[in-house]
């Protein structure tokens, strides 16, 4: 997955100003509770940080964008 699509579906399913605090604040465990921007940061690819998105909020992420 991009990583300008993986923004979009993050937006999509948070909106704009939520998805950059959940991007910035929450630590996913995941992700070896890194936050989103520091698994960016640390390389790993998007489709397992969106994969973490999709497992911490399932009532969140429309089906559509899973």
């Amino acid at each position: 997955m991009r990583l300008t699509d993986f923004w979009e579906r993050l937006e999509q399913s948070f909106g704009p100003a939520y998805a950059r605090s959940i991007a910035a604040d929450h630590a996913f465990t995941e992700l070896g509770g890194r936050t989103i921007d520091g698994a960016i940061a640390h390389g790993i690819e998007t489709v397992t940080i969106w994969r973490a998105v999709v497992a911490a909020y399932p009532d969140r992420v429309p089906s559509q964008l899973r």
